[in-house]
């Protein structure tokens, strides 16, 4: 299996073929054995030949490329090879704290006023080391005369040295195209979608972002990785390199680049989009490279302690059983590793697994579509019917978007059906009075299993937009450790409780009544929300 397989390609043989270099007859037989087992298939069922090739036709595991050994907690679980693509973060399960409520969240997100604590920073006697960076999307933070820019003017002005505001503003995003397309609308080429908040060496990881409903009323997902200070380096980090590609907000409410990068929007988009990669792939390698370093020091140190020895020294810290993953996808900087991760964990997971997968906008690519219906895993997905829908009742276009997602459940469901899978594919719809639907994510039950050992959790919605248009981040969680596998286990037992099974009597009532101009339209704007 060639390393090179792990970058995802535009032909699907062309993946298959590289998979057995200097083997040509074993090419050539799987071919001819996929093209009849596609015919006869297809013939008896009625199913697309090429979803039974998606298995073989999706990116491969990677190797993991470092030996186990007895030192270390190596090949302790069947995930390691994403460590070929980012960093590794072993952690104690006691470190990583799932909340299950908007409440929950916003007793945890609730600090001393900001602008006080400046203060006091300022008035101290010694020099303070006292940052704040805030890394916000140029087109949604500057919607409207009131909006995320003009509540931070303040802040900047009276904190100059201490304060960094920097709005992402899409190379897409440019040109007439830019001039044509009114706020809110022009929001849909393109976003800096990461929600991650950093407190010295704690972070919180979420799909919510901080108005007033995600702590009220509005269903996310959230974890707390506590004291974990290489995680929250390395996603102060991420949050730099975003913001060093970002327009710099000044006191005056204009904006200028960062000296020596190109512009975003004005300047040579190849060009631009080049810088970019550079700047976060620097801090992603660096990060790996780090933390495989700290490994051979931490477990293959001829000089290595015992744990009696370390107990003695001071360190205390237990071995890990969690491994946090980061997955970044940046499609405009053709940076894609949490679709590659993705893709690989939807293609991996074998017969008898269970796969729990969350979105608050149903909307999958037509990759994952193919890998839902042509592999062999079971899948619960939960999505949001259209009364929790965030654009539920919303004026307008806008207004209309419910319905364009019913639409796109109603076709899923009825592949579904025509290739039945009904009893390992199952739609689920929550709904909550007074309440918007907004998790996404997915939880990974092995086969045999009742508790999930792995999670992903952050900010995509496995969407177009999420692939292809959107800055994106979320982490992997992998633990071994029981406690932290029941709290992933409740977490989504929570959330599928408050929903109900969709079957063809769900397409029949009223709310589910979708306008034809709604049909027409949906296949040419799906990419864009």
């Amino acid at each position: 299996m060639a390393a090179a397989a792990v970058a995802a390609g535009p032909v699907f043989w062309r993946r298959l073929l590289g998979l057995l270099p200097g083997r040509p007859g074993l090419a050539a037989l799987l071919g001819r054995l996929s093209d009849r087992l596609g015919r006869n298939r297809d013939r008896r069922r009625r199913r697309p030949p090429w979803l039974l090739l998606a298995p073989l036709l999706s990116p491969a595991v990677p190797y993991v490329t470092l030996p186990p050994c007895c030192l270390c907690p190596e090949g302790v679980h069947r995930f390691q090879w994403i460590r070929n693509l980012v960093p590794e973060f072993g952690v104690s399960s006691s470190h990583v704290r799932v909340l299950s409520s908007p409440a929950e969240f916003f007793e945890l997100m609730k600090v001393d006023c900001l602008e006080s604590t400046l203060e006091k920073s300022l008035q101290a006697k010694f020099p303070s080391d006292l940052r704040v960076s805030i890394l916000l999307d140029f087109t949604r933070g500057s919607r409207g005369r009131k909006n995320s820019r003009t509540m931070l003017l303040p802040l900047l002005q009276r904190f100059p040295e201490q304060v960094r505001v920097s709005l992402f503003h899409t190379p897409n995003l440019r040109g007439l195209l830019r001039l044509l397309i009114p706020e809110r609308f022009n929001e849909t080429i393109g976003l800096q979608h990461i929600k991650v908040y950093l407190f010295d060496n704690s972070v919180v990881l979420s799909g919510a972002n901080l108005s007033d409903s995600y702590f009220t009323n509005r269903q996310d997902r959230y974890v707390f990785l506590q004291d974990c200070p290489e995680i929250a380096d390395f996603f102060t980090e991420l949050v730099d390199a975003v913001g060093d590609v970002s327009l710099q907000l000044r006191g005056d409410n204009t904006v200028q680049v960062v000296e020596g990068m190109v512009h975003p929007y004005k300047g040579d988009r190849a060009a631009y989009c080049k810088a970019a990669h550079k700047r976060v792939m620097d801090v992603i390698n660096s990060a790996r490279t780090r933390q495989q370093t700290l490994h051979t020091q931490t477990f293959h140190s001829n000089s290595l302690l015992t744990q009696e020895d370390a107990a003695a020294a001071g360190d205390r810290r237990p071995a890990p059983d969690t491994w946090i993953y980061p997955l970044i996808q940046m499609k405009p900087f053709e940076i894609q590793i949490d679709e590659i991760v993705t893709e690989t964990l939807l293609t991996e997971a074998e017969r008898g697994a269970k796969v729990y997968l969350t979105t608050g906008y149903f909307n999958l690519t037509q990759a994952y579509m193919d890998l839902v219906l042509g592999t062999r895993a079971e899948y619960q997905i939960l999505l949001a019917s259209p009364e929790v829908n965030g654009f539920f009742g919303a004026k307008g276009v806008a207004g209309a978007i419910p319905a364009a997602y019913v639409h796109i459940e109603r076709q899923f469901y009825s592949e579904v059906c025509s290739l039945g899978q009904q009893e390992r594919v199952q739609l689920q719809e929550y709904w909550r009075r007074g309440w918007t639907f907004h998790a996404k994510g997915l939880w990974l039950y092995l086969a045999g299993s009742s508790l999930p050992c792995l999670t992903l959790i952050g900010s995509p919605n496995f969407g177009y937009r999420s692939v292809h248009r959107d800055l994106e981040a979320q982490i992997a969680i992998v633990t071994e450790s029981r406690a932290l596998q029941q709290q992933l286990h409740q977490e989504q037992e929570q959330l599928y409780l408050r929903s109900g099974v969709v079957s063809s009597a769900t397409f029949e009532q009223p709310s589910r009544q979708v306008k034809l101009w709604v049909k027409m339209v949906t296949p040419l704007i799906k990419n864009f929300f």
